[in-house]
């Protein structure tokens, strides 16, 4: 029996279903709807977005899992995978696209009082861009490569709270840097970004409307430096100059001077260079600002995700209750020393069962039902060679002492045909099970001298005719 409202139900509530009533009314988003609301739409795609769901059959095998429940959910129509293709592609996108707008207007007004990495009053803001892979049959208009489709999608968070404050979306092949010519820009905010959105002309906007930039510079920029600054070597400071472009070109694009701060970080010894136009903050802080831009980010499939450091990973999620793990996490790849046990326990295992094999060969009947064994299973994952049952009768005097009263050589003989691999690699493809070449040192002779002086005399029999 449910005691008490789900977590899903619980977060759901602080949502504003009036206020996307109205957005479904401003553009007549239920006209001609039989039951499938557009409610249970956002309800659905919500749904989905917070526990990771891949497809729509993902979305309606995890829904109907749990149909008792989905009432406490909010949902109220049956859950069916075309049902909500049919509404995600004949529905007005602007109704979902207003409530978003109103729930980041909520959303920022709560985190605002958040603290940032750095003691600053101003609002910070990270821009990224990343690319979400589509298929190309599904959507021939998005084409990326040859045989790939894509779109990109930018994203400027506000840094207090991880909140999403504009979002585009733009073929996949356009630039980072394109998203800079339709931004509009916040007097006194401080926008952090990476090498991708360097370019002068672009960035000399921010200088004429009163915003700040935080960025890496590139290899090949041409810098006269103008002026230093004392720095604290022990912070990780190499240097704070104020620089102006060298070449003739980026000086008309970019005319005022510039800041760069050299600064090596403690924990990966990796020297970075910073470009900045704020002359006002510690070049302490200015490094800290850019390193606030590492803890988030865009994943492949458009979530703004934390980064494994920093991020709760819980087992469950709790929203119904069944897991919801993290994707992006590189925690749950296996790390060398995993894949190091893993390979150790399968050498024990296939020595052992090397072992058994070989306490079998004692016996001719046993012998012959693992060599048709053997037949059957792949090639062996072990990089130890398999122990041949001759080789080990041999060792063991037991040549010929067989109960079937064949000698071994004749049994190699009967065996020279059979094509079997005995290495991991594939080697000795042509020989037997026996783990010999089947013909005797003279053998080897006569035909190494046969290839080398060429075939001898052939006596053809005589064949009688046929009558005609």
């Amino acid at each position: 029996m449910l005691a008490g409202r789900t977590v899903f139900a619980q977060l759901m509530a602080h949502v504003s279903q009036s206020t996307f009533q109205r957005c479904v009314a401003r553009y007549r988003g239920e006209n001609k709807a039989s039951r499938f609301s557009c409610w249970d739409q956002s309800l659905c795609m919500a749904f989905a977005q917070l526990t990771y769901r891949e497809s729509l059959r993902d979305i309606e095998a995890c829904l109907r899992a749990v149909q008792p429940k989905l009432y406490h959910l909010g949902i109220r129509a049956r859950v069916a995978r075309s049902t909500i293709a049919d509404a995600n592609e004949t529905r007005d996108w602007r109704i979902y696209a207003d409530f978003a707008h109103g729930l980041i207007r909520a959303a920022r007004a709560l985190s605002g009082d958040e603290p940032l990495a750095v003691d600053l009053a101003d609002t910070v803001y990270a821009l990224d861009a990343t690319i979400i892979d589509l298929c190309l049959s599904v959507f021939p208009w998005a084409r990326y490569r040859r045989h790939d489709a894509a779109v990109k999608l930018h994203t400027q968070l506000d840094l207090r709270g991880s909140i999403p404050t504009i979002v585009q979306m733009t073929e996949g092949k356009a630039a980072d840097v394109t998203f800079l010519d339709e931004l509009p820009l916040e007097a006194g905010a401080i926008y952090i970004m990476d090498r991708g959105y360097v370019d002068f002309e672009r960035l000399h906007r921010f200088t004429d409307e009163a915003a700040f930039f935080v960025t890496r510079t590139k290899k090949g920029i041409r810098f006269r430096r103008r002026t230093s600054r004392p720095v604290d070597f022990a912070t990780g400071l190499q240097s704070d100059h104020t620089v102006g472009l060298a070449t003739a070109d980026a000086r008309r694009d970019y005319p005022a001077p510039l800041r760069r701060v050299r600064y090596v970080d403690p924990e990966t010894k990796k020297r970075l260079g910073f470009l900045t136009n704020n002359f006002a903050l510690p070049a302490i802080t200015i490094a800290h600002l850019y390193k606030s831009r590492w803890h988030v980010g865009v994943s492949r499939q458009g979530h703004v995700v934390q980064s494994a450091k920093d991020r709760p990973r819980p087992r469950d999620s709790g929203l119904v209750a069944w897991e919801a793990p993290w994707r992006e996490s590189k925690t749950a790849e296996p790390s060398d020393n995993m894949l190091r046990k893993e390979y150790a326990q399968r050498t024990r295992l296939q020595r052992t069962v090397n072992a058994d094999v070989a306490s079998l060969h004692a016996i001719p009947v046993a012998e012959t039902v693992d060599n048709a064994r053997k037949q059957q299973e792949p090639t062996e994952t072990s990089p130890r060679r398999r122990l041949s049952p001759a080789g080990y009768q041999r060792r063991h005097g037991v040549k010929d002492d067989v109960a079937t009263g064949e000698a071994l050589g004749a049994r190699r003989r009967k065996l020279v045909e059979e094509r079997l691999a005995i290495t991991v690699r594939g080697k000795c493809q042509l020989r037997h099970q026996g783990g010999g070449s089947g013909r005797s040192t003279a053998d080897g002779r006569a035909a190494k001298r046969a290839r080398r002086e060429g075939p001898g005399p052939v006596s053809m029999p005589a064949v009688k005719g046929r009558q005609g």
